[in-house]
């Protein structure tokens, strides 16, 4: 990847999309090898836990994020079968999964007090404020209480207070945060988004899946409009995704092939990519497989 460089400084967008993050583990080894790398990453649901592991150590962010997602269930995320989440149902009214075995995640490789300033690149975390409808945008303070309520999907997860406030999955309303990005100074962008066509279940067979799908279906779309809204003003490199899988955004039993589809296909985009400017380079995908 000689010459290609983007004006400073370079934001990493990280999306999300349940257990299809694995697929910006490929996307972050393919920049890494081109010698792409952030000066501030802003992410949303299961991209703001990666994002939120590539802000505290950026030269072994890959390494740690391989090891972690290789060994991910879905029992650790999403605990308990079909009957404890009749149960939860039942006893919380709001969703079928505690939230528990994420803040265990996110302990055990982040750390329980991180903080925002312990962070070696500054870092954006997208939520939605239950009363108002909108993003909110945290970058300092706890880092874990933010990092659940950015990933906590209605119906799937709790809300969580933090800050006097009710939050859900920043993916509502910013799936994939280019704005914000915008707002803490990058000058171009790099997108890491995982929500692509034909990366989920058919037929959906769980309550689960069809929350997951009714959420991925607005993230797309909301890419779509975001994408060009950014490109106006700086150069927006949206990398591309692997090949199309069928599976569930609850299923992690396909890590391995979705970060090495996505690496292989980020790695081929790059080679031949030129940057002249504001404009958009790549796009989401918008046709459902």
């Amino acid at each position: 990847m000689p010459g290609l460089t983007l004006p400073r400084p370079v934001g990493f967008v990280l999306g999300g999309g349940g257990s299809l993050g694995a697929i910006q583990v490929g996307m972050l080894q393919a920049l890494t090898e081109a010698g792409l790398t952030p000066d501030l990453v802003v992410g949303t649901s299961v991209g703001s836990l990666n994002g939120a592991v590539l802000a505290l150590d950026p030269g072994d962010a890959v390494n740690r994020l391989r090891k972690t997602w290789v060994h991910m269930t879905r029992h650790e995320a999403f605990p308990g079968g079909l009957l404890s989440q009749v149960r939860t149902l039942r006893h919380a009214k709001t969703h079928l999964f505690p939230n528990d075995g994420l803040a265990t995640i996110i302990a055990e490789h982040l750390g329980a007090e991180t903080t925002f300033e312990d962070l070696a690149l500054p870092l954006g975390v997208v939520t939605t404020d239950v009363d108002t409808a909108e993003p909110r945008l945290f970058r300092t303070g706890p880092l874990r209480p933010t990092l659940l309520a950015s990933s906590a999907i209605p119906g799937i997860y709790p809300p969580v207070s933090h800050e006097g406030k009710l939050l859900y999955d920043g993916g509502l309303v910013a799936n994939v945060p280019m704005r914000q990005a915008l707002g803490m100074g990058a000058k171009s962008l790099v997108v890491l988004d995982c929500a692509f066509p034909g990366q989920v279940p058919s037929p959906l067979r769980t309550m689960a899946e069809v929350l997951m799908y009714t959420a991925m279906v607005s993230m797309r779309n909301q890419a779509v409009l975001e994408a060009p809204y950014a490109a106006a003003e700086v150069p927006v490199v949206y990398l591309p995704g692997p090949a199309p899988v069928r599976l569930s955004p609850l299923d992690f039993s396909h890590t391995e092939e979705l970060a090495a589809g996505a690496c292989e296909a980020a790695t081929e985009y790059l080679k031949g990519l030129v940057v002249d400017g504001p404009g958009l380079y790549g796009g989401p995908g918008v046709k459902v497989l």
